[in-house]
């Protein structure tokens, strides 16, 4: 017996609701996404590590209302200032990609 298989992937979905990769839609939403999972990334590591905002903030020379917003996607943030809350407030190291 054959069944048919009707599934969409991701790319699919995106590509009819925002575009083609490369169009400016598709792009700001990527970039959008980017930034939220840099923000549960962090929040993951954090609490992997047992601990709080505010003692990630106090390790890292910030106050708990900046580690909120950056793990609640509310606020860019700096290359300097995710380096320093990685390796000081989390002992963690960055590695970055570039993909063309």
């Amino acid at each position: 017996m054959k069944t048919k298989t009707n599934i969409t992937s991701l790319d699919q979905i995106l590509d009819k609701k925002y575009g083609k990769k490369g169009e400016p839609l598709r792009e700001k939403w990527e970039q959008e996404f980017e930034v939220f999972r840099l923000g549960v990334l962090l929040e993951e590591a954090r609490t992997k590590l047992g601990m709080t905002q505010e003692e990630l903030a106090k390790k890292c020379g910030t106050n708990k209302s900046y580690i909120s917003r950056i793990e609640n996607n509310s606020s860019d943030i700096r290359l300097s200032t995710l380096m320093k809350i990685i390796q000081q407030g989390l002992g963690g190291q960055l590695k970055l990609s570039l993909e063309l």
